[in-house]
């Protein structure tokens, strides 16, 4: 399919054009999720000029949720591919622990840290930690772009986007049912992080564009971007307060609460219910009709993303080269994986 099919179209880009990178072929799962047990792991080419004489990069991630995991996955099998040498670590959420383990590779001699930030407001310090290595921030974009510079750079999707898909998805839906005035229950994933805040801000504002006069039903439910948590916060709501809608900044809460509503008797497809990254359990709801539509977020274009970047920085070109993927408007050091929304319409493009 769709996601199995641009895998392929990447791999032999990096086989045929790229001395180092690394990009991906599983398929894509939720961002920003929880947290597993550190593990270590490394892969290499046996090919002749194999790890020995490419770039040695360490992939520090902060946690092995499902999309980390993907995007982990991706970037071990292509780098091994590519002949590089790239280990991967799990700083399991601790802020403290991914910067020792920038430390490392800077003490191992590295070539480049790609690091998925703890803490969105502490890129500074990572910076700071990796000394003379070259930098790429994947799919978490630091609080403060002015760290960003030809040797610092973010490799991501805009999550203004992504919420801006469940918006217009909604407005059209209820503009269609003649309907202007909704209430909506909202499921925000991780306070203090970047795209939690935009996923959310860019949804409203969607809303509001197409014409859609949008209040709160209750106050968000903050669950982390997890499924368990979110069917446990919005379980005592949805019998008890009145809603259009309900929005998710992740599919994991999405999917929590279509299993909130089944426990109550309520027919999923009665309640649009909305999500974001297109998981493998988020696309099958939407081909059951259960979760009305997510937004796909490219796991293995944000791995392969990352790694060009870490290429072409090192032999002085643009990050994005030998890409398809745009710089941003207003910034050479930022890389653009685009989302593309996900319905009944197309999702078997996405399965």
């Amino acid at each position: 399919m769709k996601k199995k099919i641009i895998a392929g179209i990447l791999t032999g880009v990096l086989a045929l054009g790229m001395l180092t990178g690394c990009g991906g072929g599983s398929e894509s799962a939720s961002s920003s999720g929880g947290s597993s047990e550190g593990t270590e792991q490394e892969a290499a080419s046996d090919s002749e000029g194999g790890a020995e004489g490419g770039a040695s990069v360490t992939l520090i991630m902060s946690s092995r949720d499902e999309f980390l995991s993907t995007l982990e996955a991706g970037a071990l099998s292509a780098a091994e591919e590519a002949g590089i040498s790239l280990t991967t670590q799990d700083a399991q959420n601790d802020q403290s622990k991914l910067l020792q383990y920038v430390e490392t590779a800077k003490n191992n001699g590295n070539d480049a840290v790609i690091i998925n930030l703890v803490d969105a407001d502490a890129a500074n310090a990572a910076v700071e930690a990796a000394g003379d290595m070259k930098v790429v921030f994947v799919n978490r974009r630091p609080s403060d772009t002015s760290i960003l510079n030809e040797n610092v750079v973010y490799v991501g999707s805009d999550e203004m986007q992504s919420g801006g898909y469940q918006g217009e998805y909604l407005a059209k839906y209820f503009n269609d049912q003649k309907k202007t005035d909704i209430s909506y229950l909202l499921l925000k994933g991780t306070e203090g992080l970047v795209h939690t805040e935009q996923r959310t801000e860019s949804v409203l504002k969607g809303l509001e564009e197409g014409g859609i006069n949008a209040k709160e039903a209750s106050a968000p439910l903050v669950a982390d971007y997890d499924r368990a948590t979110a069917q446990d916060m919005i379980t005592p709501l949805i019998t008890t307060k009145e809603y259009d809608c309900i929005i998710a900044n992740n599919d994991a809460m999405a999917l929590g609460a279509i299993e909130a509503l089944k426990a109550a008797n309520i027919d999923p497809s009665s309640i649009p219910v909305v999500g974001i990254d297109a998981t493998v359990d988020g696309v099958q709801a939407v081909a059951n009709g259960e979760l009305y539509m997510t937004v796909f977020q490219d796991a293995d274009g944000q791995g392969y993303g990352a790694c060009m970047a870490v290429s072409n920085m090192l032999e002085g070109k643009a990050i994005n080269e030998g890409t398809d993927f745009e710089l941003a408007e207003d910034s050479e050091f930022i890389s653009w994986v685009p989302f593309e929304p996900v319905t009944a319409d197309n999702y078997a493009d996405y399965e």
